[in-house]
């Protein structure tokens, strides 16, 4: 599949600066699994997500993880890594197959430190990821699973403008930070209350307006920071 330019980071930038960085940037696709950056280390590239979905997980010691961060074509995946010398301790893989515009993560670095649109609208990507980051924190210890993964279906639909997406019971515990039998309760809740269809890993949306009820608090307010962005 080619990467088409549909990042919203680059389609935000002045017509001369967009034509600049787009000579640099080179497409390429990612398959499920693909491994963005490791915690502690320098990301080789930077990924202007274009299609699909990076997640952001942070992982413990006993291998179990919660994901802190989704980053579909809004956003820069490596974002944060550009603010300063710090390394993140978190790890970010694709979740859903797809898409991006790539260049080196060194280059990139040098042209955000000159000040202009691109800085701006990077930071204002790496800001949301805060605000983000910030209100997912307080769901995974305030809100029910079945609310949890209503909100997290939704923002999953929202980056893949789709009703169908596939994702395991697995990879639903360990976005969620639960158990699987957990999730699998969660899930059939929500499948027999006709918001959702779940089988063998491949979900849809039936009902969005009703899974919009199910969900928690955080969804509008994590829907919202993403459209406010770039305008």
């Amino acid at each position: 599949m080619a990467a088409e330019l549909s990042n919203l980071i680059i389609n935000a930038l002045p017509s001369e600066l967009k034509s600049s960085l787009l000579e640099r940037l080179r497409p390429v696709d990612l398959p499920v699994g693909t491994v963005l950056s490791n915690p502690g280390q320098t990301p080789p590239f930077a990924h202007f997500m274009t299609s699909g979905i990076a997640s952001v997980v942070t992982f413990m010691s006993d291998g179990i993880g919660a994901e802190v961060g989704v980053i579909g074509r809004e956003g820069l995946v490596e974002a944060i890594n550009l603010l300063g010398p710090g390394s993140a301790p978190t790890t970010a893989f694709i979740q859903s197959e797809g898409t991006a515009l790539r260049m080196p993560f060194a280059e990139l670095q040098q042209l955000f430190l000159v000040p202009g649109p691109l800085f701006q609208r990077i930071l204002e990507c790496v800001q949301s990821q805060g605000f983000i980051l910030s209100q997912l924190a307080a769901c995974h210890g305030l809100h029910e699973i079945e609310e949890r993964l209503a909100r997290w279906l939704l923002m999953v639909r929202d980056r893949l403008q789709s009703d169908h997406f596939e994702l395991t019971q697995e990879f639903l515990a360990e976005m969620l930070g639960a158990r699987r039998t957990s999730v699998t309760l969660a899930a059939g809740t929500l499948q027999r209350s006709g918001l959702i269809k779940y089988s063998r890993g491949r979900i849809q949306v039936i009902d969005q307006v009703g899974l919009e009820s199910a969900a928690c608090e955080c969804y509008p307010i994590v829907r919202d920071l993403v459209a406010r962005l770039y305008s």
